[in-house]
């Protein structure tokens, strides 16, 4: 099925130069509740750290509130320099917690979690990218809660498929990596040392030798992209054979990062929803705050995970 272009109305269209303040749609509470701050106490006191804090998401509250977070793992320095993101960057990365696993694992314990997001700084300034950490830390959430489903968002491992698979052999349910944006507008948005088909390679060798592992991007929109460049993107992520999809409005951190160039309404973030469903993605999920760590998301994948006969019988693959 082909939809016709998207015509926005008067109020909606790009300004010339770039939105002034944050429209309606994307004014949250502040987080609060018990259960918010016995999440923060909890991590505080075993000095983890989670992206839904790092990143300034403005999920936090309800997610938490939900019982749901994030754990980045590895420390809070990340060794690229993005222009988006507001994570701490340095040349070098903290020394890695031998203990972190355990500690991960048992805050999943005390959370009370069904489903769980772990991901990371990028760690380029060690030999293996951080990669056994990573599977370790899988490894004892998986070993310790056995009816656990694991997520990992990964860095792109500067393109190096055997690390991937070291991640990906501790046997996560979705394996994800974010392709962030367009084509066009990658070089500007994101570190040097990231770039566009890499990360589609990297996502396209999970998919290809982990055929019982879901893949899952994420697009951030307001940067500046056109429209036939997203469709471009949605296509460049299905010929990778990418399972789930997440969109969602950038919001710039600082005045040190890049500026918003457009806020997309909520309208145009359904539109392009019906456009990654007929590229055939499992999942969609579209719209100002969406992030790809997504509650309402991972809800949905939790119940697809284990609907899907892939969890059940590792010999069955599923062809696309």
């Amino acid at each position: 099925m082909q939809l016709p272009a998207f015509t926005p109305a008067l109020s909606e269209r790009r300004e010339p130069n770039g939105p002034q303040r944050k429209p309606d749609w994307l004014k949250v509470k502040a987080p609060g509740g018990l259960n918010y701050g016995r999440i923060k106490e909890t991590l505080k006191e075993r000095r983890l750290y989670t992206v839904c804090e790092e990143a300034h998401c403005p999920n936090v509250g309800e997610c938490w509130n939900g019982g749901t977070a994030t754990f980045m793992i590895m420390g809070d320095l990340c060794t690229r320099g993005c222009r988006f993101c507001a994570v701490k960057t340095a040349k070098n990365g903290i020394v890695l917690d031998n203990e972190e696993p355990k500690k991960v694992s048992d805050s999943i314990g005390i959370m009370n979690l069904e489903y769980v997001v772990i991901t990371s700084v990028n760690r380029d300034d060690l030999p293996d990218g951080g990669s056994r950490h990573f599977a370790r830390v899988i490894q004892q959430a998986r070993d310790d809660h056995p009816d656990l489903i694991v997520e990992v968002l990964t860095p792109d491992f500067m393109g190096n498929c055997a690390q991937a698979a070291i991640v990906a052999d501790a046997n996560p349910h979705v394996f994800a990596h974010n392709l962030e944006t367009v084509r066009r507008l990658t070089p500007t948005v994101r570190d040097p040392r990231a770039a566009y088909d890499q990360s589609l390679k990297v996502l396209n060798f999970v998919r290809e030798k982990y055929p019982n592992i879901f893949t899952k991007s994420s697009l951030m929109l307001g940067l500046g992209e056109q429209d036939d460049e997203v469709l471009e993107a949605m296509d460049d992520l299905r010929q990778a054979q990418v399972s789930f999809l997440t969109l969602g409005q950038y919001l710039r951190p600082s005045s040190k990062h890049l500026p918003v160039k457009e806020y997309v309404s909520p309208e145009k973030f359904d539109y392009f929803k019906k456009w990654g469903e007929t590229f055939g993605f499992e999942y969609v999920a579209s719209g100002p705050l969406v992030r790809s760590s997504y509650k309402a998301g991972e809800y949905f994948i939790r119940t697809f995970v284990r609907s899907d006969s892939r969890t059940l019988d590792r010999t069955i693959v599923r062809s696309y």
